[in-house]
């Protein structure tokens, strides 16, 4: 089909430049990003400018996964564009960037029929869904599924529009043109992409758009420690220091401002303070009140918490969380789960027959909350002005945030603009982001731009947690010792539920707690707790409130489940005098993917069983279908020192699909795997009148880069749809090292963190 003139150019007298717009046709909405001057924009997508630069538009929030550099990487393999000339944008919330792929996996969360009826959503749906709320979340790893497409279609109508504009001047066909390295070709003949932007913008893209082959590195092609050939666009500012975070912007006439949070528990107000005890500290202009949080605003950061520190905020907390409680109510709802049974979740053949009314295998397994503990602490910068308020915070999920900020102005949401900026780590800890809330509430007071800056004991008071759980497992095995039946039960707050409420509905985090934790069976929040293994099997959710606001983590429930799953089936294998990897493959029929996993992690890592004491431990876990997910196979070898666990090697093999850069595919499995041994030895709190016993880094056990274990990762060749690389790695960690502790000590620890036990 072709396009008119008319059609085809949008938004032209935007930022004085030109916008190649085929991908929006039959869509009204605005271009989130116009060109700049001397820039011409391809899509939503692309723009190229004068001098050659092709800049990508980025909608989802780098937090160092790399997603910038592989999104630049599939519009220059597909544009056959000079990598050196590549540039990104962070794009602001759009209709046109909406990530429907996480929508649909999301369903539940905003569709009542998925919720209460097991419906899954409709592609059209979640697309209409995701539209209509501008969704385009940061989260499980959908980041290609939702972008590489469209991303990749941009890219082909700009590459087709320049070899037009230079086979007119050449007075040649297209198709005796060629493109490589930025320019177009034709025999001796080339043009730069920036010389023929311009003239490109007044063409018609072809129908269909000559789409190039699926981007796709082969990992034997880049051997570990070997020069990547698509460098990461993000590093050089890392390392000088011109990569832009919250707390580093800066505007005229700007204060800063500290803040106190009221501990945890069913309702807390804030109770009273001393105001007049700030009033000679230099610097201190102002306190600000909200319903449970007190700040204090100054010229700089330091007087302002000096202010907070005199003032000494007291708060009135109806019945604060303990750790306690929390243990109290898990064991209560797991009892009464044994006793009547759970609301099923995941059922495969008939369990209970061959279970019987006494399973000779039964063990308990417990985790306790656990907190992401990004480096950077939540920060946000707000300004108000002329009936619009500006943010720039790092959020996870964009447009969401601009509406809880809209909603505690009461003004319009098309009046708050959002400028993302990259965070300093995540691990979905920036899903919710009530810091950019308080930052605008404190500028509404203030009447300047607020810099709120949280500490690390806000961060950890203000933290939502990987829900803790209590989980009763039982199996039995046939004549060959095989596992034959399985039944897990759970205790554990319907977390993920809890999380959209307060996402994707605004409510309270105490209104989440009380009406979602305990209200519905949950099986987004039990995702990675059906075994990947061929035996019959029932999972079972008792939802249960805790009193602890609860939500995602890196890993979410497949870091849970596979600790549980590789744990007990390394147990019984065990007391079937088994050795732990064929016990494993001679379960997997039907899963050639994850088989190969821990084929050729044994090889790898020199696997010997476990057996003399090695402190040799084996699991493996697999994310999403077998034919489309991702999987896992790790070795770990672990001891019991003078100062803890400390874990020396780690050796796995993953299959994630096609692959589109191998090194960031490498760094997030490697980051995965470290993120893992974190929660598996650390990561959480004792919580005691409402607030946690330890607050600092330093006290989460979180491992240190002089006792980081050796890590190798090796990586299949797959066709397979891709999958997210950084959440495999944290899945498989925990069990890996439980099982390697039981080699090296015959100790079996049932309890996350591992040794919490004792």
């Amino acid at each position: 089909m072709e396009l008119s003139r008319r059609q085809l150019l949008v938004g032209a007298a935007l930022g004085g430049g030109l916008v190649v717009a085929w991908g929006l046709r039959k869509r009204p909405w605005p271009l989130p990003l116009p060109p700049g001057e001397g820039e011409v924009a391809f899509d939503a997508w692309i723009r190229v400018g004068r001098d050659g630069v092709v800049t990508v538009s980025v909608p989802q929030l780098e937090m160092g996964q790399g997603i910038s550099t592989q999104l630049a990487q599939i519009a220059a393999l597909e544009l056959e564009a000079d990598w050196r000339q590549m540039g990104v944008v962070f794009a602001p919330a759009s209709e046109i960037f909406a990530n429907a792929p996480l929508a649909a996996r999301w369903a539940e969360l905003w569709l009542p029929m998925a919720r209460d009826n097991g419906v899954p959503s409709d592609n059209w749906l979640a697309r209409h869904w995701a539209e209509a709320h501008r969704f385009t979340a940061t989260a499980d790893g959908q980041s290609l599924a939702a972008y590489e497409a469209p991303l990749r279609h941009a890219a082909a109508g700009a590459r087709a529009l320049l070899v037009k504009a230079a086979a007119k001047r050449w007075d040649v066909r297209p198709e005796d043109c060629t493109v490589s390295g930025g320019l177009v070709h034709h025999g001796p003949q080339s043009l730069t992409f920036g010389a023929l932007a311009q003239e490109a913008s007044k063409l018609t893209p072809p129908d269909p758009l000559p789409l190039g082959p699926l981007p796709a590195e082969n990992p034997a092609r880049l051997p570990s420690g070997s020069t990547p050939p698509f460098p990461r666009l993000d590093l050089p500012a890392k390392l000088d220091g011109g990569w832009m975070f919250a707390g580093d912007v800066r505007l005229p006439d700007m204060v800063f401002a500290a803040i106190r949070h009221a501990p945890v528990g069913e309702a807390a107000h804030l109770a009273g303070h001393d105001a007049r005890a700030a009033k000679g500290i230099g610097g201190f202009l102002k306190l600000v009140e909200g319903p449970d949080w007190l700040a204090a605003v100054a010229t700089n950061s330091w007087a302002a918490e000096q202010a907070l520190a005199a003032v000494a905020p007291r708060f009135s907390v109806h019945r604060p969380i303990s750790a306690e409680k929390i243990d109290g109510a898990l064991d209560a709802a797991l009892k009464a789960a044994i006793k009547q049974g759970g609301q099923t979740i995941a059922k495969q053949g008939d369990p209970e027959a061959l279970l019987g009314s006494k399973p000779p295998y039964s063990q308990r397994y417990d985790a306790a909350a656990a907190v992401a503990a990004p480096l950077e602490t939540a920060s946000a910068v707000a300004r108000l002005r002329d009936g619009r308020c500006e943010i720039w915070v790092a959020s996870q999920a964009p447009e969401q945030t601009r509406r809880a900020v809209a909603g505690a102005l009461d003004i319009s949401v098309e009046h708050v603009v959002l400028y993302p900026l990259a965070a300093g780590g995540s691990f979905d800890a920036r899903l919710e982001c009530p810091h950019a809330v308080e930052a605008a509430l404190i500028a509404r007071e203030t009447g300047k731009p607020v810099l709120l800056t949280y500490t690390r004991w806000q961060e950890a008071v203000t933290a939502i947690h990987r829900p803790p759980l209590a989980a009763q497992i039982e199996a039995r095995v046939d004549q060959t010792g095989t596992i034959a039946a399985w039944r897990l039960r759970v205790a554990m707050p319907s977390a993920a539920r809890e999380f959209g409420a307060r996402l994707l509905q605004g409510t309270s985090r105490a209104e989440a707690m009380a009406h979602h934790q305990n209200a519905h069976v949950d099986p987004l929040a039990m995702e990675g707790f059906v075994p990947p293994y061929s035996f019959a099997l029932a999972i079972e959710h008792a939802p249960v409130a805790v009193g602890l606001p609860t939500g995602r983590l890196r890993g979410n429930g497949h870091a849970l489940g596979a600790f549980i799953t590789e744990s007990f089936v390394d147990e019984i294998a065990a007391a079937q005098g088994r050795e732990p990897l064929s016990y494993r493959m001679a379960m997997l029929e039907g899963d050639p993917r994850l088989a190969a996993c821990l084929q050729r992690v044994s090889a790898l890592a020199n696997w010997n069983g476990g057996h003399d004491a090695s402190g040799q431990g084996i699991a493996c876990h697999r994310i999403g279908s077998v034919s489309g997910g991702g999987c896992i196979a790790a070795v770990v070898t672990a001891r019991r020192g003078d100062e803890g666990v400390a874990v020396d090697r780690i050796v796995a093999v993953a299959d994630i699909g096609r692959i589109v850069n191998v090194d960031i595919a490498r760094q997030q499995i490697e980051g995965g795997l470290v993120y893992g041994i974190g929660l598996a030895l650390g990561s959480a709190s004792v919580w005691n009148g409402g607030l946690p016993a330890g607050a600092r880094l330093a006290a989460l056990n979180l491992p240190l880069l002089v006792n980081c274990p050796e890590v190798e990762v090796d990586l299949i060749a797959s066709t397979a749809d891709p999958e997210d690389p950084g959440e495999v790695g944290v899945a498989v960690a925990a069990p890996a090292i439980a099982n390697a502790l039981f080699s090296a000590t015959g100790l079996r620890l049932r309890r996350l963190p591992l040794g919490s036990e004792e």
